[in-house]
């Protein structure tokens, strides 16, 4: 006695379903990508090989005195230390009558990005460039 199966299993599957969640979850992904806004200032990072195409004519570097912990200015590499207050005079002063005014941002591995981020800040209001130096690997 042979017993027979009148309906056949079929082993494919519908794939619509499938499209469909990931269809809706590109759009949602495209939706919120767009939404996402960082404030970030534009820098200019240098590479490790030193190729860079804007030149800074003016340098700012930022040292960290750790024996009474604090900071230290100094314009061009100049000795003489001047205040973080004065720095946004003397940027101004020497960046004035160039066509694109750019600077460069020397810190020590010590310093707290704070004071980084208050000499990007005179940069941004001021609509100079910034270049953060950074030593080749």
């Amino acid at each position: 006695m042979a017993i027979k199966r009148r309906t056949k299993v079929d082993p494919s599957f519908s794939m619509s379903s499938m499209t469909d969640i990931v269809f809706l979850l590109l759009i949602f992904f495209l939706v919120t990508s767009t939404l996402v806004n960082p404030n970030a200032l534009k820098l200019l990072l240098p590479k490790s090989t030193n190729q860079v195409a804007a030149k800074a004519t003016v340098s700012v570097s930022i040292k960290h005195h750790q024996k009474n912990d604090n900071f230290s200015f100094h314009i061009n590499g100049r000795q003489k230390p001047i205040s973080f207050e004065e720095v946004e005079a003397q940027l101004q002063e020497l960046l004035q009558e160039n066509e694109d005014p750019t600077f460069s941002i020397y810190a020590d591995k010590t310093v707290p990005v704070e004071h980084v981020v208050n000499l990007m800040n005179i940069a941004k209001r001021n609509k100079f460039k910034v270049i953060l130096a950074t030593s080749p690997e």
